[in-house]
């Protein structure tokens, strides 16, 4: 009988790194040729993933030991895992490029006065951290491991500062939000078919009649379930889906009109304002990776 051949497995190249006191930042590329279930155990710091193309479509997280092994959310534009955790991640085949940050966890409970509690809410809550403020500093730290300048170290020790600051608050806001008062799970899946469904941005109003609610109970709602305003969360999916458009050749001026915008330039605008980089400069350095992992291979 013939030998049986074994499964490629995925493999990661670092394209860029920079470290600094608290934190050690790098720029990678996953090359994964086969739908995975793979582990991610985490030491003393914080985990960090920014996905900088995107993910490998339905990528699902869950923390097996903690919720048993039928459980797998969705895994955001942003996710963090906390120190001592092991994260299951399920997806399917493809390339992606992340910007990964490990943070001491000794900086981040010292800025924050103590520990956080990483229960069910808050390690459901890291796998989609829909802050704003978090994804901007992601990003600015992202620009600073691809073209180091003048005191880059420095500058990576402040930003990761800040970030250890943002993630704090996050974990916070999560602790305070009402134990009552978030969406049901079929109005999530509701919503999340919807924005599936259309590239558009729905009025609130849609959604809220989908959901058989008002507007301000889906706001209020939205906000208690995914930690972030759903106008953030809508534009973020819309970008996910904008970034799959350009990788699969779209152009930028079909991409703008599908999506509902009144013009590229103004399509443009909000896809740099998302993603950090405009929509061709997007495209070029997600070719450059994607020929670096040809010629790897």
């Amino acid at each position: 009988m013939p030998a049986s051949t074994a499964a490629p497995l995925p493999t990661m190249t670092v394209d860029a790194a920079l470290s600094a006191p608290g934190i050690h930042a790098e720029i990678v590329r996953f090359d994964i040729p086969e739908p995975t279930d793979t582990r991610h155990a985490v030491g003393a710091g914080y985990h960090v993933n920014l996905c900088l193309t995107p993910r490998p479509l339905q990528s699902r997280g869950g923390y097996r030991e903690r919720w048993g092994p039928h459980r797998f959310e969705r895994l955001g534009d942003v996710f963090a895992i906390p120190p001592g955790e092991s994260l299951y991640i399920r997806g399917g085949s493809g390339r992606q490029a992340s910007l990964v940050c490990t943070i001491d966890a000794s900086l981040v409970h010292e800025l924050l006065g103590r520990e956080l509690p990483w229960d069910d809410a808050h390690l459901a809550a890291a796998l989609d951290i829909g802050s704003a403020q978090v994804r901007a500093l992601l990003f600015r730290i992202t620009a600073e491991v691809r073209h180091p300048g003048l005191a880059s170290r420095r500058m990576l020790e402040l930003l990761g500062g800040e970030l250890a600051i943002e993630l704090g608050r996050y974990g916070l806001e999560v602790s305070e939000r009402p134990m009552t008062g978030g969406l049901s799970g079929w109005r999530l899946r509701v919503i999340e078919e919807r924005l599936a469904g259309d590239l558009s941005a729905p009025p609130l109003k849609e959604l809220a009649d989908l959901c058989g609610l008002s507007v301000r109970q889906l706001t209020r709602g939205f906000r208690v379930s995914r930690a972030c305003s759903i106008g953030d969360y809508i534009e973020q999916r819309r970008m996910e889906a904008a970034k799959r458009l350009l990788m699969e050749g779209e152009s930028v001026k079909t991409i703008a009109f599908s999506m509902g915008f009144a013009s590229p330039s103004s399509f443009t605008f909000a896809f740099r304002r998302a993603v950090g980089a405009s929509p061709s400069t997007f495209r070029q350095r997600q070719g450059r990776a994607l020929a670096s992992t040809s010629v790897a291979a």
